[in-house]
């Protein structure tokens, strides 16, 4: 599958599915408890991103006056930038996906996932770095 129509699908199909269990909620709780939920959920989410990217910026920070290369500690600080944006999206399936990432061992799990794929993206060709506009 093409990375457009997986895109196409990502922006249709999650906000679709957002809407859909926004709604549900509504006829349970009510709009007041249901806006009340996006809310809060969004704030806490924003907080404790704010809270473990500073503690990720430090630990770069430090790592780096020690003459270590931060590279899981980059990457944590991208997974919780990503939370962090996922989390001010309102809806609670962006909200679930968005406080597993800013869960240190679901990070770390995701972590290697990741490694794994990019190392298979490397080995069989299917990363290619360019040095300039011209390489």
């Amino acid at each position: 599958m093409s990375w457009l129509i997986r895109l196409f699908l990502l922006f249709t199909l999650v906000p679709f599915i957002e809407l859909v269990i926004l709604l549900k909620i509504n006829t349970h709780l009510g709009f007041g408890a249901t806006l009340l939920l996006i809310l809060l959920t969004g704030a806490l989410g924003a907080g404790l991103a704010k809270y473990q990217g500073l503690v990720t910026w430090r630990q770069i920070q430090k790592d780096l006056s020690m003459g270590i290369v931060p590279s899981g500690r980059l990457i944590d600080g991208v997974l919780i930038l990503v939370a962090g944006i996922v989390l001010i999206t309102p809806g609670l399936l962006t909200d679930c996906v968005g406080f597993v990432l800013l869960i240190p061992p679901a990070r770390n799990l995701i972590k290697q996932r990741l490694r794994i794929w990019f190392q298979k993206k490397v080995d069989t060709g299917g990363v290619r770095i360019h040095y300039g506009p011209f390489s």
